[in-house]
């Protein structure tokens, strides 16, 4: 059984770090779940709307969203059964990740894209 991610502010704009995160996993041979309102779908795989509706258990949440709206996302990624929560570089802020960490959660601030072996660069923008 493959191991799954929801990307969170997951993006069709391949110049987007939260695109070439999609691509990487699936490389990887990760099942993903691209997260995003105001989308489809992303690279061919159906996105959905919210962390919420993401099938659980989740392996890894990585956050690709700006820090004034992950901040509001944080009770419900919370509230997730998920093993990790990456907050990459962009994401984050003081204030998300006190808050964070307020709610019992354990952010590792870094690329999950990096974490997973492989270089946002390997992904081309086209």
């Amino acid at each position: 059984m493959s191991k799954t991610v929801a990307i969170i502010g997951a993006s069709n704009n391949r110049n987007k770090y939260s695109n070439k995160a999609v691509r990487a996993y699936l490389d990887k041979g990760w099942t993903v779940y691209p997260v995003n309102p105001n989308l489809q779908e992303v690279e061919g795989i159906s996105c959905y709307k919210s962390i919420e509706e993401v099938p659980e258990p989740i392996d890894r949440i990585s956050v690709y969203v700006p820090p004034q709206i992950g901040i509001n996302l944080l009770p419900v990624i919370a509230r997730k059964k998920h093993n990790e929560l990456y907050i990459n570089p962009g994401a984050e802020n003081n204030t998300l990740i006190q808050k964070a960490y307020e709610l019992g959660l354990l952010p590792i601030y870094a690329c999950s894209i990096i974490a997973i072996g492989s270089h946002p660069s390997s992904y081309p923008n086209s």
